[in-house]
């Protein structure tokens, strides 16, 4: 079978990593239709990855069902693929989760380590992270293998023991477990598959209209604890010390772990926002302001890596067209932050962008799947986030019941995601 470099940018006959070229074949018609890639485990053993990697990438990048774990050997992606556009797709693979980020070369390992994805090098022995907002990213994390009995039991002995201490009452505080529900960030499912796209965004498109349902009815979500005083007498102090182009526009925020408090309307975040938001009254638009501008702006106020820098972009780039203007902004929006935390800012701006214009605009809550599902799809927003965001409402960015609505709004979404995750794992235990 005929071999190619794993690298398709190096064109030497005689370079030394190779790979078989990707061989699919199309099996049935209709509906049925599917491709089944005949040498994907030969190809995944020279990359050292497993082809499960291989296959839900492919499977994310095509919006396709896949199965990971055939006993067959029958890789199948659903639908029809031409061999030489999975290649293409491969190449993808291989920049992202195989070639070191130093030296290029695929000698690489992948480990996990708190929550990070590394790629350890063999050959320069350097260690480089995987961007961890690719869907393939969160299917990597949740295969790292549960904790077994015996680890659990040495856990909850060492925790009894802190707790204890010497029996003098000068004992160490217990900490919480990090499988349970503290405040550690891991969902207890490591292990468990990840759902691929489930449909076409025109599908869901049509979802979302037809699914739009009044959100009189509170949603019975959990009420989180935060540190920061959100209550309306708060927010308005707050809002009177800005000025008067952002008192509705930001109504920004502190951050205990961040450094800038609120600044009476004149931290470094109120000066973004002021400047993108006379930008775009001189300009005619937001759409007018060009995002390499806002960026160079952050950079030059020294914000342009700060969670929450997102929150004032979200609330000052976009106007009533935030689901269409989503892709535009999305390379600048991921050179602001990739990490969870980002995420999370992120998701707070858009439940304050929905919240403010849905007081005016009660139709506007329905506005709040497309926004979501056009982050997703630009791999701003993971499922994990997504999913642990739609569990509990939150005072930290808005009013508790603002929050309840934006989530109650963003039903229909986060039950697609939730559709598209168990039909995957009913696919992969057939």
């Amino acid at each position: 079978m005929a071999t190619v470099n794993i690298r398709s940018d190096v064109k030497d006959p005689f370079y030394r990593y190779k790979m078989e070229r990707l061989q699919s074949k199309i099996e049935g018609k209709g509906n049925g239709i599917k491709t089944v890639i005949v040498n994907l485990s030969s190809v995944a053993q020279s990359l050292a990855r497993p082809g499960a990697f291989v296959i839900k990438y492919f499977g994310f990048e095509l919006g396709a069902q896949t199965n990971s774990n055939p006993s067959d050997d029958r890789w199948i992606i659903n639908g029809a693929h031409d061999a030489s556009k999975l290649q293409d797709y491969l190449d993808g693979f291989i920049n992202k989760f195989v070639l070191c980020k130093k030296c290029k070369n695929p000698e690489t390992e992948v480990f996990i380590k708190d929550g990070r994805i590394l790629l350890d090098c063999k050959a320069c022995g350097a260690r480089s992270d995987v961007d961890l907002r690719l869907k393939l990213s969160g299917f990597i994390l949740k295969q790292e293998p549960k904790k077994g009995k015996k680890d659990k039991a040495e856990k909850k002995a060492a925790r009894e023991a802190r707790k204890n201490g010497n029996g003098n009452g000068n004992s160490t505080p217990d900490i919480k477990d990090t499988n349970g529900n503290g405040s550690n960030d891991s969902d207890g499912s490591n292990g468990e598959d990840l759902g691929v796209e489930a449909g076409s965004d025109d599908e869901l498109t049509r979802r979302i209209k037809t699914g739009a349902q009044e959100l009189g009815d509170e949603v019975e979500v959990k009420d989180d604890e935060w540190t920061v005083d959100m209550s309306a007498e708060a927010i308005k102090a707050r809002q009177q010390q800005l000025p008067d182009d952002l008192k509705q526009k930001l109504v920004l925020g502190g951050d205990d772990d961040d450094e800038d408090g609120e600044g009476g309307g004149n931290s470094k975040y109120d000066l973004l926002g002021d400047w993108i938001i006379n930008e775009a009254k001189e300009k005619g638009g937001v759409d007018k302001i060009e995002s390499i501008d806002v960026y160079v702006k952050a950079k030059e106020l020294g914000v342009e890596n700060k969670h929450r820098t997102l929150l004032v972009l979200v609330q000052s780039i976009f106007d009533d067209d935030i689901a269409k203007q989503i892709p535009k902004r999305a390379g600048m929006l991921k050179q602001v932050g990739v990490s969870e935390k980002h995420q999370k800012a992120l998701l707070g701006g858009i439940e304050r962008f929905i919240g403010f214009r849905g007081k005016d605009n009660p139709e506007f809550y329905n506005e709040t799947s497309k926004v979501l599902l056009a982050c997703y799809n630009d791999d701003l927003l993971s499922e994990e986030v997504l999913e642990k965001w739609g569990t509990k409402a939150s005072r930290k960015y808005v009013d508790i019941q603002i929050s309840k609505k934006v989530r109650k709004s963003a039903e229909v979404f986060l039950k697609w995601l939730e559709e598209a995750e168990s039909d995957d794992e009913e696919d992969d235990d057939e």
